[in-house]
């Protein structure tokens, strides 16, 4: 059995599940670049129709952040890109076309011709990186004879493809998408899936992920620990993730003043989330914070895999 060392605790597991989008590869850089591209045909094809796609909507549809040249900057790691299936993400599109003014054929028509177009754009650019630290640790599992798979939330072919696009496909004996079960995340399927292939009790398995559905996932599995990999947190989020989580537990113990208003006063400074998000008094910062209300249900959180370790152990 494996030992996999943490900040929190050291845990015996037997195989490792990873989420895929923030977990082993840089979100933004694949699905910036798809969200860019499809919103940007999106509000095209509505024009060419007389349509007119509201600005307000473009971050709301689907959990992004974007800057005044409408590049995605940021994103909500419990929104709908984030957590949310491919299917989801084209009704929640097919629905807003309908509400402008679509039939729900012409509109469902429009998604699948944006889709094509966004597809064929991350083809051709591959626009992959790793996260930091990633293939060393991945490195030193496979040197330990760890068993590892892919649980995501897209689909499987496409996971494939951006692990190749990677260069780590070969680190997993299973990849699964949530085209391969009746349920994805949070919903256990995936993780029970995935342990049945590379032959392990889910309840000596880790999970690995980004997003607060990764953890639910590992939960309902019944898996040994839940990881929550914190690192894209940037700056804004952070803060005002601490805010809203500071706002909550201030309501509880009676302390909402002073925190609230520090909490407010770091989303407000510089964009450094360790200095400009410490929040003073109450000795927590913004990135602390947003790691509580991110990945509520985590069993532990790291800002990188340089935290994480990996030996052999004996039965």
């Amino acid at each position: 059995m494996i030992e996999l060392n943490t900040p929190q605790g050291n845990y015996p597991v037997s195989a490792i599940l990873f989420d895929k989008d923030g977990t082993l590869l840089q979100f933004l850089s694949l699905w910036g670049s798809w969200g860019e591209c499809f919103l940007d045909q999106f509000a095209r094809r509505l024009e060419q129709r007389g349509l007119s796609f509201p600005e307000l909507h473009r971050s709301s549809l689907l959990g992004t952040v974007h800057d005044a040249a409408g590049r995605i900057t940021d994103y909500d790691r419990n929104g709908p890109l984030a957590m949310g299936t491919m299917s989801d993400l084209y009704a929640i599109l097919s629905w807003q076309g309908y509400t402008l003014g679509l039939s729900w054929a012409e509109a469902v028509e429009l998604v699948d011709a944006c889709r094509n177009a966004a597809d064929a754009m991350l083809e051709q650019s591959r626009p992959v990186r790793p996260l930091p630290g990633l293939v060393p640790f991945l490195d030193a599992c496979a040197s330990q004879g760890i068993p590892m798979a892919v649980v995501t939330a897209d689909e499987t072919a496409a996971a494939e493809s951006h692990l190749r696009w990677l260069g780590i496909r070969q680190y997993f004996t299973a990849v699964i998408g949530t085209d391969q079960v009746e349920r994805g995340k949070p919903f256990p399927d995936m993780a029970l899936l995935a342990c049945g292939r590379l032959g392990v009790s889910p309840a000596e398995a880790a999970v690995i992920g980004d997003t607060n559905g990764d953890m639910r996932m590992a939960a309902a599995a019944g898996a040994a620990v839940a990881i929550g990999i914190a690192g894209g947190v940037t700056a804004g989020l952070a803060a005002s993730a601490a805010a809203e989580g500071l706002a909550a537990n201030a309501g509880r113990n009676g302390q909402a003043a002073s925190r609230v208003t520090a909490a407010a006063s770091a989303a407000s400074g510089s964009g450094d989330a360790h200095g400009a998000a410490d929040v003073g008094r109450s000795g927590l910062t913004a990135d602390m914070q947003a790691d509580g209300v991110l990945l509520p249900d985590a069993d532990c959180v790291v800002s990188s895999y340089a935290e994480l370790g990996v030996r052999r152990i004996a039965r």
